[in-house]
């Protein structure tokens, strides 16, 4: 039995390119819980708290558990909590790189891999219109960073230096050679 621990219907699709066959068991816990830490080592930490809250139900499953999120400056940007700070938070990304960090967790044959996939994106110069335009589209609301690089948020991207499917919220090549071992 193979479970994806996540609820994000973007993850599912990515996974099915790697996997035929899974279960969704979205981890039952709360994020805030996780302190702040550098970018790298927090979606690690969250990856690996949903990993081991299903595991708990599931020992002898595969398990996959995930978490994105965005840093610029060594700040962490998750999901907007509304249009107003997705607005500062596509303003302060605009005309910049910023870091996405996806964190795994994987346990198979009863054996936990971890890692963190790393992609740098660039936005254009944004306007004030070109921002606002973009938040009609209500396309940002569950995005870290509140934008969707596979949607109508590719318009704000000017360059992508690492894994494409990373900023999508699931590096599917990592995935795929972490099964593999």
């Amino acid at each position: 039995m193979f479970i994806l621990a996540s609820q994000s219907p973007r993850r599912q699709a990515l996974l099915k390119r790697v996997v035929n066959d899974f279960e969704v068991q979205p981890a039952q816990i709360d994020e805030h819980e996780t302190p702040l830490t550098a970018p790298g080592d927090y979606v690690q930490t969250l990856a690996q708290r949903k990993g081991e809250a299903v595991a708990v139900q599931y020992p002898t499953a595969t398990i996959l558990a995930a978490d994105t999120a965005i840093s610029f400056q060594g700040t962490l940007y998750g999901k907007p909590k509304d249009r107003q700070d997705a607005y500062e938070m596509l303003r302060q990304l605009s005309g910049q790189t910023h870091q996405v960090y996806t964190g795994l967790w994987l346990m198979k044959d009863g054996l936990v891999q971890q890692k963190v996939v790393q992609t740098d994106v660039t936005f254009w110069h944004l306007s004030t219109a070109e921002i606002e335009q973009y938040l009609d589209q209500n396309e940002y609301a569950d995005k870290a960073g509140a934008y969707g690089i596979q949607g109508a948020g590719a318009l704000l991207i000017n360059k992508v230096n690492g894994d494409f499917y990373n900023v999508v919220g699931l590096p599917v090549s990592t995935v795929a050679r972490m099964l593999q071992n």
